[in-house]
C-alpha cells in the first residue's frame, strides 16, 4: 500500500479510521498502530483517535466486550481472554467490566469444551487427565474451574 499524500492530514486519517471501524471494533492502541503502519503520522493519528473516542465512535470498553463475547463463543476461558485483551492494549478496568458483563458459568463452559474435544467420558488414568487439564489450561481456565470440569 502506498503512503498517504499528506500523512498528517486529519481528514484522511479520520476517513481511514472510520473505514476500519465500520468493519469491526478496534482497541484505541490497535487502531493507532494500524494507521501508523499505513504511513500516517502517529501524533496526528493519536489526535484523531482521541476525537473518535470523544464522539463514541471508538470505544475501548465496547471493543473489550465484543472481543470477550467472541472468545467465549470459541470456548476460551477468562485467563486467556484477559491476557489477549491486555496484549492489545486494553486497560484493566475495561477488561474487568467486560468479563463481569459476560455472566458466564466458566465451569460449565470448561466442561462443554472438554466434552467437545475428548468426549463425554471423564478420564480415570493420570496421563489422560493431565492431557485434558493442559488443554483446558491452554484455553484459559483456572485450576478450580478445570477440576470442576473434570469432576474432581
Amino acid at each position: 500500500m502506498a503512503a498517504p499524500e499528506d500523512p498528517a492530514d486529519p481528514a484522511a486519517i479520520r476517513a481511514r479510521a472510520v473505514k476500519l471501524l465500520a468493519r469491526r471494533e478496534h482497541a484505541p492502541r490497535e487502531l493507532i498502530s494500524k494507521l501508523a503502519r499505513r504511513g500516517f503520522d502517529e501524533t496526528a493519528v493519536a489526535d484523531v483517535a482521541a476525537e473518535l473516542e470523544a464522539e463514541n465512535l471508538l470505544s475501548e470498553r465496547r471493543y473489550a466486550e465484543s472481543m470477550a463475547r467472541s472468545r467465549v463463543e470459541r470456548g476460551q476461558g477468562p485467563l486467556r481472554i484477559r491476557a489477549e485483551l491486555s496484549a492489545r492494549g486494553v486497560g484493566e478496568a475495561a477488561i474487568d467490566d467486560a468479563l463481569a458483563e459476560l455472566d458466564v458459568d466458566w465451569a460449565a463452559l470448561a466442561s462443554t469444551v472438554r466434552r467437545k474435544r475428548f468426549g463425554a467420558a471423564v478420564p480415570d488414568d493420570f496421563p489422560s487427565k493431565a492431557k485434558q487439564m493442559r488443554f483446558l489450561q491452554q484455553r484459559g481456565f483456572d485450576g478450580g474451574t478445570i477440576r470442576a470440569a473434570l469432576g474432581d
